[in-house]
């Protein structure tokens, strides 16, 4: 090997050991999952089950990390996220319902797919910057009132369209995707949101956004445009609410629908934010799979009339959610059942013992001193010599 070819290689090892591990383990993770099922599906030995909670699963993963960045990271109350993932997913499916039945694409065709989720992405985008630029003036209780009435305006007017446009009450018919890499695909695309939301976190515009979000006036005071990066945030989590309706809409067999994205289904959004903690990437991701699981088992065992109890027993899971994140009762047991604190007490395991610790070279015994222990203690305040005591002269004079 040359010694171009070691430096290069010592280089290159010298930038991953100097990489921060932990800012990844979420992307990580997802890849790992996709590339182990992915494999699964294609030879056939993951159910359809699985690959149809994956999908959803990648869909929440989405809508919570891109609300995350409005509610958590810039401090504004939002309820508008299903109003965007509505306008995208008629979008992006009329796209590609026009370019399949027009055009002669198939309906697994990946270009008709990614040319869905841009057209989906930057409708809801436009949207976003629309409502943003006078909502975003406003603060508080106003803002989420404006979000709120916008889901319902965006709701009214798919429902009531022609069923030559967007279908009507009826609904918009939508291209299926294979199941065997439909939800390759929707993981592809989250770890897209996650890398991109993180991207901007960890930049210097995302110390901007936290910097509004602690305290506006004092970010105002600083020179941060909070007009500009309001609405930066406000179109980028559009945007990828935008994408997360594309995929619903492939996700959905046959014709899709406007009624279920109402406020309750914005709610549910927040809850996921909120119950995986505020400006935490990771949390949301762990909450919306949390939440989509329950949602998807319960709808598997409550059915018939005992579909009545599935929102008392989801309503209830989550305030339980929410009591154990936030009781002051319940800090001491969160802080001894706390991951890190366990994983600490492990690392701790396997340190030294203190009497090996007593062995080492630099204890006190063994440390040469000028001064020693029982003449720190001694209140003799004369200076301590071995030298023979010198006589002054007019002790010498008196002999």
């Amino acid at each position: 090997m040359s010694k171009f070819d070691k430096k290069t290689f010592s280089s290159f090892f010298n930038k991953l050991k100097n990489v921060k591990w932990k800012h990844y383990i979420a992307p990580i993770v997802i890849a790992i999952i996709t590339i182990v099922c992915g494999e699964m599906s294609l030879t056939d030995n993951l159910k359809m089950t699985y690959q149809v909670m994956l999908e959803k699963m990648a869909i929440a993963m989405i809508l919570a990390v891109s609300l995350s960045l409005v509610v958590g990271f810039l401090g504004e109350l939002s309820l508008g996220h299903a109003g965007f993932m509505c306008v995208g997913m008629y979008m992006g499916g009329k796209v590609a319902a026009v370019m399949v039945q027009n055009a002669g694409y198939g309906n697994d065709n990946v270009f008709v797919f990614f040319l869905a989720v841009l057209a989906g992405g930057l409708a809801a985008a436009i949207c976003g910057f629309i409502i943003g630029l006078p909502a975003l003036r406003l603060r508080g209780d106003y803002l989420a009132i404006v979000t709120l009435a916008f889901c319902q305006i965006v709701k009214t007017i798919f429902i009531n369209s022609s069923a030559e446009t967007f279908g009507g009450a009826i609904g918009l018919w939508t291209p299926r995707m294979n199941r065997d890499y439909m939800f390759i695909l929707a993981m592809g695309l989250l770890l897209i949101t996650i890398i991109a939301v993180q991207n901007i976190i960890r930049s210097k515009h995302g110390r901007a956004i936290t910097a509004i979000r602690d305290s506006e006036i004092a970010a105002r005071a600083t020179g941060v445009e909070v007009t500009k990066y309001k609405l930066l945030v406000f179109v980028v989590s559009s945007f990828f609410a935008g994408i997360a309706g594309v995929l619903y809409s492939y996700s959905n067999a046959g014709i899709v629908s406007s009624v279920k994205f109402d406020y309750n289904y914005s709610i549910e959004i927040l809850v996921m934010v909120v119950l995986g903690g505020m400006g935490s990437i990771n949390g949301s991701l762990i909450a919306a799979a949390l939440i989509t699981y329950i949602n998807i088992e319960l709808n598997k065992y409550l059915t018939g009339n005992l579909a009545v109890l599935q929102n008392i027993i989801y309503a209830t899971i989550l305030i339980l959610f929410v009591i154990y994140n936030n009781a002051p009762a319940l800090k001491d047991f969160r802080e001894r059942t706390n991951p890190k604190r366990l994983l600490s007490k492990l690392k701790t395991r396997n340190k030294k013992e203190s009497s090996d610790v007593r062995d080492d070279e630099a204890a006190w015994d063994r440390v040469p001193t000028k001064i020693h222990m029982d003449e720190i203690l001694s209140l003799d305040l004369r200076i301590q010599s071995n030298e023979p005591e010198k006589k002054m002269p007019d002790d010498e004079e008196k002999q």
